[in-house]
């Protein structure tokens, strides 16, 4: 038994040993860098992926705007606070961050909130943390990008011991604490908590410490070494998730075109690819909506029918 079978976010999304699928906020598709993000359709679109039988909703952390390098604002809310007014408006879907930023949170803080909001959510969070890679964030932060991979590790090791451990001491290069405990505590001691991409880390201390590995979509092939890799590294089962943005057409049968980071497709090769993705050992697959022409609820309603409900690769 894996020691998080008895979280709920990572029940949810991880508990079949199947692979499951997921949607990352907004739920909306849109031409440029900034969505409509009107909170009621979110909220509705959130209710409707939960009825249709996706395992998770996942919010990014992007701190500042950058219209000329990345041209995608995202969900545009701090993940926290958007996270926790979803939660109050969803019953058992997995909550997760794609990814909050360990460079330019404290870890303190980033332990507050996500025990917080795990709590808050009856133990639904899936925390993924990254080093950030938006130049323009970095030097408003005054950060280094040389010290991103230090600061990742420190915040992944202190958030785990202020998440399990009564009145911890820790001295790090951010803390000197000697006095004084987090609470509440995780209720399982723990949170599921995994790397986004290598966040400076070599690919031994992602295996060793990560509860699992988020990373990018690439060519089947590739990604089959990568996950090959993953297996060979890991003694128990810790999920690869990879994203992917997609443009479903009316057409179910649309060949697949190829758009930044995914496709324009039908409904039939979505299930081909996705099945793909199961054949070679992805656990969960993260959809964006971006790009999407068609109005989202149509697109999460025929992925719902089509593909996660008893039609699932």
């Amino acid at each position: 038994m894996h020691k998080l079978d008895g979280h709920n976010g990572f029940k949810q999304a991880f508990g079949s040993r199947k692979m499951t699928l997921g949607l990352s906020f907004p739920l909306e598709g849109y031409e440029r860098s900034i969505p409509e993000m009107d909170m009621d359709t979110q909220i509705k679109r959130a209710k409707l992926a939960e009825s249709e039988g996706f395992s998770a909703l996942w919010a990014r952390d992007i701190p500042l705007n950058d219209t000329i390098s990345f041209g995608d604002a995202g969900q545009m809310y701090d993940p926290w606070i958007f996270l926790s007014y979803i939660a109050a408006h969803t019953e058992k879907i997995a909550l997760g961050t794609g990814s909050v930023i360990t460079t330019f949170r404290h870890p303190i803080d980033i332990a507050k909130s996500a025990v917080s909001l795990d709590r808050i959510s009856k133990e639904r969070l899936l925390l993924g943390l990254a080093t950030g890679d938006r130049p323009i964030e970095f030097d408003a932060y005054k950060a280094s990008l040389e010290e991103g991979g230090d600061l990742f590790r420190e915040a992944f090791e202190v958030i785990k011991r202020l998440w399990s451990a009564d009145d911890p001491e820790i001295f790090t290069q951010r803390l000197a604490m000697s006095k004084g405990d987090l609470l509440p505590k995780a209720a399982l001691r723990d949170i599921p908590t995994f790397v986004t991409g290598n966040s400076g880390q070599d690919f031994e201390w992602i295996a060793e410490n990560g509860d699992g590995w988020m990373t990018y979509p690439r060519a089947l092939e590739m990604q089959e070494i990568f996950i090959r890799k993953w297996r060979g590294h890991t003694k128990t089962f810790k999920p690869f998730i990879q994203s992917i943005a997609i443009d479903l057409t009316e057409d179910p049968d649309f060949e697949p075109r190829q758009i930044h980071l995914g496709y324009r497709l039908g409904v039939n090769h979505l299930k081909k690819y996705l099945q793909q993705l199961e054949g070679i050992g992805v656990d969960h697959v993260i959809i964006g909506s971006k790009f999407s022409k068609r109005p989202v609820d149509e697109v999460i309603q025929e992925i719902g029918e089509e593909i996660v409900q008893g039609k699932a690769p």
